[in-house]
């Protein structure tokens, strides 16, 4: 479970994002070069990685603490089949 200051992290993550790919809309509606539209993608492709990397850190996080419950075989394999499906 996240804590609330991650959550807010996140979020705030997430609107700077959303706010990223509102320009992007706007540099198309433009008409403004390729190129500069293909580097702002990437900037948001690369963000939206951190904030996936920073959530799967979490997520492992919170698997560990709770590994006194489970086998740490199984909480190894499940990790590795989480960061396989991303």
């Amino acid at each position: 479970m996240l804590s609330s200051e991650a959550r807010q992290n996140l979020i705030q993550r997430l609107r700077k994002i959303e706010g990223q790919a509102q320009g992007i809309q706007r540099m198309l509606a433009d008409d403004r070069d390729c190129r500069e539209v293909l580097n702002q993608l990437a900037s948001v492709r690369a963000a939206t990685r951190r904030v996936s990397l920073e959530l799967m850190r979490y997520y492992m996080m919170s698997r560990l603490d709770d590994s006194q419950h489970l086998n740490p075989e199984e909480t190894v394999d499940d990790m590795i089949k989480f960061l396989m499906r991303t």
